[in-house]
Order: structure tokens, then C-alpha cells, then sequence
């Protein structure tokens, strides 16, 4: 699967001077929305991680693509990225590639949250992880850093792409007791649990995880 696009577009968005500043900016908008009072290593922390949320995107869609084309879920997870990088390379998203990092942000989202469900599909009904990283928590603060109505609009557009790549019927028809078989032979499908999670513990004092 090629992603060159996709990188050259993170690659340009990094190389601007300006970017962590708008993101830091953003993070301070976002904050207030939450009643957060963020001091400027807090702000540091949370334009990292949307730095390192970004950059994931390239790396997990190859992972994505590979795992589930050994599982027997290659036109699914055609159709799924097919519409991943339509999106990416659409001017007039949900919001504007104009607007610098910031316009990469629901690309990434878009991204993330659909290899994350295709992931949870599989895990439900197969008990393994389609790939070794969970994105659920990322996936959760990128959302309320994009905020209403710009993130139910993005989970829309995912939830559609995912019917229509009939995504619950084909892990259904892999759960048959024939295809357990198939698993248990797979060892680039993990049935151990996430290796990893995106770094989401030093986000305090934005407003943005669960126990402030």
C-alpha cells in the first residue's frame, strides 16, 4: 500500500516554524472550553502528542493493510483506505488543509478511528487484535481537540465507510469454526493484546482526559 502522499503532507505540515505555536494555541482554546488553565509545558506536552498522533497514521494504515490481507479482509480493508486517502487529499473537509497543522488534524482522526474500528470488529468476534496498538484512548482526546459538530460529522464519514465495506459481515464469516483454524496459524495477528498505546498520560491540566 503506498503512502507517500499521505507522509509528504506530514512531512510539509511539520516543517513549518509555526506549527507547534498554532497547536499550542489550539490547545489553549480547547482548554478554556474545558475549564483548564494549561501552564506552556502542559501546552508542549499536548502539541507533542498531536505531533506523534499524526505521524502514527502512515504506520498504522501499512500495519492495517497487512494484517487484515492475511485474514482474508482484503477488499474490506481496500475500501476502507480507499476512502482514508480520498480524504486526505480533499481541500474542502471537514476542516480546511488551508489551515496548516491544524487542517491534518481530522485527516489523522479520520484515519486513526477507522483502523481502530476495523480492529475492534475483529477483536469482538475473533478475540484477537487485528494489529498491536490500541488507538482508543488517542483516538478519544483527538476528538475532543477537534470538538463539536467537526468530530460527529468525522464519525460519520467513518461509520459509512465502515458499512460500506460490510466490514461486521466479513469478520462474522471469519469467526466460523473453519476459519478458527486460519487464526491459529496467523502469526502476524496478536491474540495477546496491544503492544502499545499512544502516549496519552502526560496530558494533564488540558481539560482532555478523564480524571480531571
Amino acid at each position: 500500500m503506498e503512502t507517500a502522499q499521505i507522509k509528504s503532507m506530514i512531512a510539509a505540515q511539520f516543517a513549518d516554524p509555526h506549527a507547534a505555536t498554532d497547536l499550542q494555541e489550539l490547545l489553549a482554546v480547547v482548554a478554556e472550553r474545558e475549564g483548564a488553565k494549561p501552564d506552556h509545558a502542559q501546552l508542549a506536552r499536548g502539541a507533542t502528542f498531536i505531533y506523534s498522533y499524526i505521524e502514527q497514521v502512515p504506520y498504522m494504515l501499512t500495519v492495517a493493510w497487512t494484517s487484515a490481507k492475511s485474514v482474508g479482509l482484503e477488499a474490506e480493508i481496500e475500501s476502507i483506505i480507499t476512502m482514508v486517502v480520498s480524504y486526505w487529499i480533499e481541500d474542502d473537509d471537514v476542516i480546511p488543509d488551508s489551515l496548516g497543522i491544524i487542517g491534518l488534524l481530522d485527516d489523522a482522526y479520520c484515519s486513526l478511528l477507522s483502523m481502530q474500528t476495523m480492529s475492534d470488529f475483529y477483536q469482538l468476534q475473533t478475540g484477537k487484535f487485528l494489529f498491536p496498538d490500541d488507538l482508543t484512548a488517542a483516538n478519544s482526546i483527538m476528538r475532543k481537540i477537534i470538538g463539536e459538530p467537526y468530530a460527529t460529522e468525522l464519525d460519520n464519514i467513518v461509520s459509512k465507510a465502515v458499512l460500506d465495506a460490510n466490514i461486521k459481515e466479513a469478520v462474522k464469516l471469519l469467526a466460523s469454526p473453519e476459519k478458527q483454524r486460519l487464526f491459529e496459524n496467523h502469526a502476524t495477528i496478536w491474540n495477546h493484546g496491544p503492544v502499545k498505546e499512544l502516549e496519552v498520560d502526560g496530558l494533564t491540566g488540558l481539560g482532555l482526559t478523564e480524571d480531571e
